[in-house]
């Protein structure tokens, strides 16, 4: 009978894997002498690992973590690479093939060993993919039951693969051994000793693939860390190997081992290096999978300089946006806002791909599609009018915090759906019905996107602007509150104080206040057009002294460039304080201050110049498109005349 001992209990048992072993169950179970490598290895008291935590008994998980509705793929379709699906090309029967069929279709681990005491006899394939479903659902399970260690058929299984492991193919053996690092079995559970000894025997035979030392070191690492032995074998043969010839399955293999932990402080570089320059001669023979796990690969590890193959991953990803599972886009999209590309070739398949599932997609896909147009500050009207109207109707599906960055987005790009009414009484009613569940922050960036749209919950601002929700959101923030966040709830309460003078809920208090807007809530001017403005200003009004710039209000927001009145409409120098009867806010705005593929103002600029002219300042915007097409000085002196002063004449300037 396998030994098992489950993960709950105690925790030295779950981080001491393979230590302490007697020497009478190594004897027994492998046959060997010890002073073979591995018995070397492994004959101290503990590991000599760095670290204790849970990554020491389990790194190995399934990838992608979510997908249970929607229109996704079949699970098996989603299984990484030696997972339970890569065995069934290792299956001896037809009875095996109906028996992998069925153990697909199994959602939980009991019906998964209810499955399993149905069939007498299986092969070892089929008993290593077993192994697989049963890590992937207690990975899912809310609570993890460990009801499967004590179970008589789980234990005959794993004794059917500990007598024949010597028989075992390769891909199966790792298979095992990695399924089992994820079921938690006990430090003393033979079937992990038969399996890691026979995995050594194999190693030393130095014949092994790079898909099979990848599974050794994914599997051996998460047994022990960097200082295994294993690791460090299998790594050494790996590294030996000629990577301009790997094909992009191999690739993809080593990607996905070293983005488990191996890599990490800048370990193996030289080897990603070579990777890297390989992987961009195939990139135009992967497929939807390789393209995803590999920009995933990618941002785990850190490859900042990879930026040409990022690039060319991106491109051929503009093929394949409707091949992509839900899982294997959002981790796309997520590694091209983490890089800061687009592509808008790759923008325009979305743009056809998303309205035809933003009703069936899953959610955290929806979400992650909103967060990169958001990202890379693209107004896209196919796709946020085709997640507005499907927000009315699957708002329940979302979490808080996927509501909240959707309308977010729409916020941030100043974009008001056609049926914004349906819209936000639908966030209005999420708001009533599940308002508790918000976390602060999430709360604040949602009510401070509805403002940017001129949107008013007047009854869930006023809770914002409690000491009790403030409280909340200190201790979500932890060292006090960040400068975005004060100017948030600054800006948030500026707004409702001036477009809803009817408001007479709690203040803010002055504590909580922030002087000027300018990092987070206002673009910074371009300095070429601003320099160039300011010249063409100074021959329009003949004096420099006139000309006020960067100047920071009492309310806040910094002009660009502020111009002063008396009351006949005469220019008052800059330093001039009494008998001011107009100013006039001159708004210098770049392409930064835009949508990226738009001629409109981003919201928080957008409500600057509103809150402007509500403060009684004259706005006169000047956008970078009309600017540009000036080419003379007398041609900027004109236009400059004709925004800032469209009702005087002058016979000569």
């Amino acid at each position: 009978m396998v030994t098992l001992f489950p993960m709950a209990k105690t925790l030295a048992l779950r981080l001491r894997v393979l230590s302490l072993l007697d020497y009478q169950i190594l004897k027994a179970c492998a046959g060997k002498p010890l002073s073979s490598p591995f018995l070397q290895t492994y004959t101290g008291c503990f590991p000599t690992c760095s670290f204790h935590s849970a990554r020491a008994v389990c790194t190995t998980e399934r990838d992608p973590l979510f997908l249970a509705s929607g229109s996704v793929r079949p699970y098996q379709e989603l299984c990484l690479s030696g997972s339970g699906l890569s065995l069934m090309h290792y299956l001896s029967s037809n009875e095996d093939h109906a028996f992998m069929k069925r153990l697909s279709s199994c959602s939980t681990s009991q019906q998964v060993l209810h499955l399993l005491r149905s069939y007498s006899v299986l092969s070892s394939a089929v008993a290593a993919s077993i192994l697989h479903r049963l890590a992937d659902l207690e990975h899912d399970a809310p609570e993890k039951s460990w009801s499967y260690l004590s179970d008589v058929a789980f234990n005959k299984l794993c004794q059917r693969l500990e007598d024949n492991s010597a028989e075992l193919e390769n891909e199966v053996l790792v298979g095992a051994l990695l399924s089992c690092t994820r079921l938690y079995l006990g430090s003393r559970s033979s079937l992990v000793l038969r399996l890691v000894l026979e995995c050594q025997k194999r190693l030393d035979s130095e014949k092994l693939n790079v898909k099979v030392l990848c599974g050794i070191s994914r599997a051996s690492f998460a047994l022990e860390g960097h200082d295994s032995g294993l690791v460090k074998q299998a790594m050494s043969q790996l590294q030996k190997t000629e990577t301009a010839q790997w094909k992009a399955a191999e690739l993809v293999a080593v990607y996905c081992m070293l983005a488990t932990g191996l890599a990490e402080d800048v370990l193996y570089q030289d080897l990603l290096n070579e990777m890297n320059a390989q992987a961009l001669r195939l990139v135009h023979q992967m497929d939807p999978e390789a393209v995803s796990k590999i920009l995933g690969a990618l941002v785990t590890l850190r490859q900042e300089q990879a930026l040409p193959l990022v690039i060319a991953l991106c491109k051929q990803a503009v093929h394949q946006v409707q091949s992509f599972a839900d899982a294997e886009l959002t981790v796309v999209l997520s590694a091209l806002m983490h890089f800061g590309h687009s592509d808008h070739f790759f923008v325009e398949a979305l743009e056809r791909y998303v309205p035809k599932v933003a009703f069936t997609a899953h959610a955290e896909t929806i979400t992650k599609v909103m967060q990169f147009f958001q990202h890379r500050r693209i107004l896209s009207l196919p796709v946020f009018n085709a997640v507005a109207e499907s927000f009315v109707y699957r708002a329940e599906e979302y979490s808080t915090w996927q509501v909240s960055q959707q309308i977010t987005t729409l916020g941030v790009l100043g974009y008001l759906p056609p049926d914004a009414g349906r819209l936000f009484r639908k966030v209005e009613s999420v708001l009533h019905a599940r308002f508790s569940q918000f976390q602060p922050r999430a709360l604040l960036d949602l009510l401070h996107a509805c403002t940017l749209l001129q949107r008013y919950p007047l009854n869930f601002v006023s809770k914002v602007f409690s000491s009790y929700f403030l409280q909340l959101l200190q201790g979500e923030e932890g060292s006090g509150l960040s400068h975005v966040v004060l100017a948030q709830l600054t800006q948030l309460y500026m707004s409702v104080k001036l477009e809803c003078p009817f408001y007479d809920g709690p203040r803010l208090l002055p504590k909580f206040c922030v002087k000027s807007f300018l990092a987070p809530f206002e673009t910074p001017v371009e300095p070429q057009f601003y320099n160039a403005l300011k010249s063409g200003l100074v021959d329009l009004l003949g004096d420099q002294s006139i000309v006020a710039s960067r100047v920071l209000t009492p309310y806040c927001y910094t002009l660009d460039i502020e111009i002063k009145l008396d009351e006949d409409g005469f220019v008052l120098p800059a330093c001039h304080a009494d008998d001011v009867h107009k100013r006039i806010a001159v708004c210098i705005d770049g392409s930064q201050r835009f949508a990226a593929n738009a001629k409109k103002l981003l919201g928080k600029e957008a409500m600057k110049q509103r809150h402007l002219r509500i403060l009684g300042y004259e706005v006169v915007q000047i956008p970078y498109y009309e600017f540009e097409k000036l080419k003379k000085k007398k041609e900027v002196v004109e236009y400059l005349h004709k925004k800032i002063f469209p009702h005087s004449y002058r016979l000569s300037w």
